[in-house]
Order: structure tokens, then sequence, then C-alpha cells
């Protein structure tokens, strides 16, 4: 079943301070993911493959077309939602877990990690028990559980982000360059993450540079060509 579906998406930047000029990035974009499947985005810098994935969370205004996302058992068109409706989404259907740690500070990481069950209606205590397990599988030690993760290494940090996003259990997952900082044992953890929540029914949708990782977790690749070249 199609549960995440972009329709003659494009997007382009307008450059203000470069007497306006336009930059397209995105054109005619035509995806759909399955349950269950995990889509790898492919093609040189430069092609779009951040700007759709912002796009498909709503970081970015789609211009044209249609980002369908089946929430709630019907459609939903982010490219047209008003923003309630977008928080809805992200919070109860559609997960996303960027390069950089974006939190509260002063927070400590098992909070981050336990608050993405608490706001889905998980009690607290269930929730940090979840959290401290996940983070442990990801193998962020113990010690650093209750520390704001702030000054934490990029591997450490990314492992934070990892372990808030994989523990919601959202149907659809977008994950960008999600292994970019971990070592060898580290991205072994993840593919682990990825295999158990395909078979769980979860759709993913990656920006992966690591070889193996990606031949490890793609089920297919989805190629963007560069709009110029396409020209």
């Amino acid at each position: 079943m199609i549960v995440l579906q972009t329709e003659g998406l494009s997007k382009s930047f307008t450059l203000h301070l470069q007497n306006s000029a336009r930059i397209p990035v995105l054109h005619d974009v035509d995806l759909a993911i399955a349950a269950g499947e995990c889509v790898v985005l492919s093609g040189p810098s430069g092609t779009g493959k951040s700007t759709l994935m912002r796009s498909l969370y709503g970081n970015y205004r789609a211009e044209t077309g249609r980002i369908l996302v089946r929430h709630r058992g019907n459609w939903v068109d982010l490219a047209r939602a008003d923003p309630r409706l977008v928080l809805e989404v992200r919070r109860e259907t559609l997960g996303y877990v960027s390069q950089f740690l974006r939190v509260v500070p002063r927070v400590s990481t098992l909070e981050i990690v336990a608050e993405a069950l608490t706001l889905r209606g998980t009690s607290h205590d269930e929730a940090i028990d979840r959290a401290r397990a996940m983070l442990l599988r990801l193998n962020l030690p113990e010690p650093l559980h209750a520390l704001p993760p702030a000054t934490f290494s990029g591997g450490e940090q990314q492992r934070v982000n990892l372990a808030r996003g994989f523990i919601g259990g959202h149907p659809i997952l977008l994950l960008d360059e999600p292994t970019a900082s971990l070592d060898a044992g580290n991205r072994d953890a993840v593919v682990g993450l990825v295999r158990e929540a395909k078979a769980a029914g979860t759709a993913i949708l990656g920006i992966v540079h690591d070889a193996p990782t990606r031949d490890a977790i793609a089920d297919r690749l989805f190629q963007l060509t560069p709009i110029r070249a396409a020209a």
C-alpha cells in the first residue's frame, strides 16, 4: 500500500540579493513509497535530495504539485495543508531524522528521546524505560543519558537524533544521512533498526551516501537528475 506520494512536485529558490535570480531545484517529481519499503535518493550533489526531503516534511513550501501522506487512513496534501495539520501529521505519522540535533537546551538526553513517545500518549515511566533501551542499543553509554547533548561529539549527537526518530514508531520515516558521523559498529546498529522498522511496515525514504549502509537497507534507488542537465 502506498503511504507517501508526490505528484508533479517542483521547487525553486529566489536569490533576492542577486537580482531575484531564480534557481530551479526540483521539477515535476513523481515518487511513491509503500509501507515496509526503503527508498534511497540517488544522484550527484546539487540534484535536490535535501530539498526534496525538507519539502516532504513541510520545511519548504512546494511551488507546484502535491505531497500526499496517508494520515489516519486518509490522504493529506502537505503542500496545501494548514500549519496545525502539518504538526499533527509530524507528531503521528511522519518522522524525520536530520543530520543535526536541534533540541531545547539543558534537557537531559533521556528526556529528549522519551518525549518522542510521551507526545504520542505513552506514559512517562514507560517512555523513559524505552528511551534508555534505545540509547543503549545505539551504544550511547548510560552515564551520558542524564546529560544534555549539547557538548556531545557529532557521532553521539547523531545517535540521540536516531534514537528519537526511531523510537516514535512513525509509519513514515525520513532519514537524512543517518550514519554520516558513525563508525562501523554504530552503522550496523542503524541498519538493524531500519530492517526492523521495515519489517513492522514503516515506509522509509533516505539520503545515504555511505555505500555499504545504502546497499544494506535500500529496496530501490530513486534517481534525481540535475535540472540544467535534463533541459
